[in-house]
């Protein structure tokens, strides 16, 4: 449940075009990503575990102020990166 420092070096890697870039918006994007998806993998299983739950929402949050801010600032990456991360906007 937990993100391991190679999944994570991995994505930083991939999304933030230098493996030290981890504070770039598009990194932090994707590691929000993977965090959420196996949250949301958690909760078929323990559909009552509502403290997580509020984890994940603040989750979503941070990482729908970062799509927003990447999309006011370079609309071409921000389209590539949902197409990548298949994120519905």
């Amino acid at each position: 449940m937990v993100l391991t420092k190679d999944i994570k070096q991995e994505l930083v890697e991939k999304y933030g075009h230098d493996p030290k870039n981890t504070g770039s918006a598009q990194s932090q994007i994707a590691i929000l990503t993977q965090r959420i998806k196996e949250l949301t993998e958690h909760f078929l299983n323990n559909p009552k575990d509502h403290a997580s739950r509020r984890g994940l929402m603040k989750l979503v949050s941070r990482r729908k102020h970062l799509l927003s801010y990447l999309k006011k600032k370079d609309m071409d990456t921000y389209r590539t990166l949902i197409a990548d991360l298949n994120i519905r906007k």
